[in-house]
């Protein structure tokens, strides 16, 4: 059975998913778009519910995929291109859309080390920086991504998207300031703060060691509270007329930077 209603009460339950307070209460996760499901699926992540159009997927493999998920039992839905488009969190939709079980965002399951590399955002707006921290993560292999006092929930389909499933792949939290600071000085993580008042060169303090790399929101960058705890506060040069950095490429040049360190000592 094809759905063609945009009224029908599966596309309106699924609709109401954009809201963030919805998917919480729920506790699942939108993941839309080919490229980010497979990701998820190759993670381990099981789909609750599949909705999908034939007529907007792309290529044999596509097809393929889907007629492998009908034949394994997934609850899914077939959408007309109209529902399916309204539906979709995404312009330009390529007909997959997947409910999933929420992202665990509980800081216990960061397991410290004595190498550990952590990425931390405070208060980040942005879906689309998230999306692009949590690509470098993955490809720069840090151990995880937390979100500090955080603004955008890491089950937002456009984080899903802008990290095409990297949320699926890195570990991430999301934590509190007072239990995060606690939690790094009980387990003598070293904080390097990102901040352009200060003449250290982000080059110059050891990375090797546990460390977690702080990168501000995109207006106010990070607050006084971790200027001042911090162990390191590192300036990223700027030699332009414009005094900023987009937040998802400071936090590249710090990860990158404690994997050029490390590959040193290899």
């Amino acid at each position: 059975m094809i759905i063609t209603s945009k009224q029908n009460p599966k596309v309106k339950a699924l609709g109401s998913l954009r809201q963030r307070r919805n998917r919480e209460q729920a506790g699942v996760t939108l993941v839309d778009g080919y490229e980010e499901l497979s990701c998820a699926l190759r993670c381990g992540v099981k789909i609750q519910q599949l909705y999908y159009c034939p007529e907007l997927m792309g290529g044999a493999e596509q097809v393929a995929r889907l007629q492998q998920l009908l034949q394994d039992g997934v609850d899914a839905t077939e959408l007309s291109r109209p529902v399916f488009e309204k539906i979709a969190y995404r312009e330009g939709a390529d007909g997959w859309l997947a409910v999933v079980t929420a992202i665990k965002t509980d800081l216990k399951s960061i397991k410290p080390s004595e190498h550990l590399l952590l990425l931390v955002c405070e208060s980040v707006e942005k879906p689309g920086n998230l999306g692009a921290m949590l690509r470098t993560a993955d490809a720069a292999g840090a151990d995880a991504v937390i979100s500090v006092d955080s603004v955008t929930d890491w089950s937002n389909p456009n984080v899903v998207r802008a990290s095409k499933g990297a949320v699926f792949s890195v570990p991430v939290a999301d934590v509190a300031q007072t239990e995060f600071y606690a939690w790094l000085k009980d387990n003598d993580i070293a904080i390097v703060a990102s901040t352009p008042d200060t003449d250290m060169p982000y080059t110059e303090p050891e990375l090797t060691s546990g460390v977690a790399l702080l990168v501000g929101s995109e207006k106010f960058g990070l607050s006084d509270f971790w200027l001042q705890h911090a162990d390191y506060r590192v300036r990223i040069p700027m030699n332009g007329k414009i005094d900023s950095l987009n937040v998802a490429t400071s936090g590249a040049l710090l990860l990158y930077e404690a994997i050029r360190q490390r590959n040193l000592q290899i």
